[in-house]
């Protein structure tokens, strides 16, 4: 039976995306791991694999669609043997749904992003005359592809689980499999999952309300596109659901310049050239290691404590913001650092980061110093424990160590921290820890 190719989740947050283009037409045929089309998400414009093969018998949805929802058909897969004639009306119906229908009842939202389901009006996947039945009775649901693997490695396909949607068992979960393999496989893919992140609720007062509010005033009403959606969802949920509590440190800046100056002096020939960004990542994830007990993130009933310094770094774009994240921060040299925040800041412009390179981290670090901001405290990105706010560098009198009054280059920083996973002791620790790492910087080399 045909199966219908749904519109997938690429990103834990995902809802619904924007059909950027088709890279295949109908008459193709197509092998797994073979692109069909580029989907635009929230954050970036990703490729979409096939996880089979098969020909396209009939595209559903047409290029630069937009709002398509996570589990919408767009398209549908015939199989050896199978024309355009088998595609049954519920498929074509669907077609004509408006790309902001919500999908049929029968779809999942927690669904595996492989994107493909059988050509079923309800939750049980339609029966094929070719899907074997094992010793309880019960069909086994799985492509072509997969049971040709199982045939060929002699698996027991009533010992494998499946990825696809409702079980469906697809070439990726036979191809590495042995005979022993299988039942572990099943054993590990029968756990329970976490639930997927709901976006949080609308708050405050409705569109209408607003805009009669403002009848016979010049304004031009700016649509949200998905970026601004996400992030309206998930910082009105920080507010709503995260005890934030702040602490606030100045940190001068003078030995860390000199020191910044005479190393960028000597990497000129490298073509490196460290910024003090750089260096607040580097006393961050150094700062984390200290005190491990703070390197922790919120997980709705327990906190984990992370091992490694995954340091999160906001990085504005049009429309919006991206946080990357350096992972094992504190294991790497600070022309390491600044390399890869180069390459993450280019390319989260050109909003070509995958999910895994803006997913994750326990800290954040926040920078308006640049745009002239003297301090500021920033919200917390869920379900991180903590975020620096860092306020730019200015000369300013102070009192020095035998009481002389003197000038200093001074940096203002905020942390903002979540309470429940993080006290205040704990977080002053933590700060004082950033602090001291910045204001003695050769320690961070050693």
């Amino acid at each position: 039976m045909p199966t219908e190719i749904l519109m997938p989740a690429l990103s834990p947050t995902m809802e619904e995306g924007t059909l950027a283009k088709w890279l295949v037409k109908e008459g193709d045929t197509v092998s797994s791991g073979d692109i069909m089309c580029e989907i635009e998400t929230d954050k970036a414009t990703m490729e979409f694999e096939a996880v089979d093969e098969g020909t396209i018998g009939k595209i559903l949805i047409a290029d630069g669609t937009e709002g398509v929802k996570v589990n919408t058909p767009i398209a549908v897969l015939l199989e050896e043997g199978e024309s355009a004639d088998d595609i049954s009306m519920s498929s074509t119906a669907k077609a004509k749904q408006p790309s902001n229908a919500a999908p049929a009842e029968a779809s999942d939202k927690t669904a595996p992003a492989t994107g493909y389901g059988r050509g079923a009006t309800d939750a049980t996947p339609a029966a094929s005359s070719a899907a074997p039945s094992g010793s309880d009775g019960k069909r086994i649901f799985a492509t072509p592809l997969a049971r040709r693997i199982a045939a060929d490695k002699g698996l027991d396909l009533t010992q494998v689980s499946g990825s696809g949607p409702h079980g469906r068992i697809i070439k990726a979960d036979v191809e590495g499999l042995s005979k022993s393999d299988a039942p572990k496989a099943a054993a590990a893919q029968s756990l329970p999952s976490a639930p997927a992140a709901k976006a949080a609720p609308a708050s405050g007062p409705s569109a209408e309300t607003v805009i009669k509010m403002y009848e016979g005033r010049d304004f031009e009403e700016v649509t949200l596109n998905g970026m601004r959606k996400t992030i309206a969802a998930r910082l009105t949920e920080a507010k709503q659901s995260i005890p934030h509590f702040y602490l606030r440190r100045d940190i001068q800046l003078d030995a860390l310049m000199k020191f910044r100056a005479d190393l960028n002096k000597q990497l000129e020939a490298r073509g490196v050239k460290l910024s003090v960004n750089d260096f607040i990542i580097k006393a961050s994830a150094l700062a984390l290691q200290s005190v491990p007990d703070a390197n922790a993130v919120w997980a709705g009933d327990r906190i984990l404590k992370l091992k490694p310094s995954d340091v999160a770094v906001a990085v504005a774009i049009e429309g919006g913001l991206f946080t990357p994240v350096l992972k094992d921060s504190e294991m790497k040299s600070l022309s390491a650092l600044s390399a890869e925040m180069k390459d993450l800041a280019a390319r989260a412009r050109d909003r070509k980061l995958a999910p895994h390179e803006y997913q994750g981290g326990s800290f954040a670090i926040s920078n308006l110093g640049m745009f002239g901001v003297d301090n500021f405290d920033a919200v917390i990105n869920p379900p991180h424990g903590a975020i620096l706010a860092v306020g730019a560098g200015v000369k300013k009198p102070v009192v020095g160590k035998d009481g002389e009054l003197t000038v200093a280059t001074v940096m203002s920083v905020t942390l903002s921290v979540d309470h429940r996973v993080i006290d205040g002791a704990l977080g002053a620790q933590l700060l004082t820890a950033i602090k001291d790492n910045l204001e003695n910087p050769i320690t961070m080399l050693a």
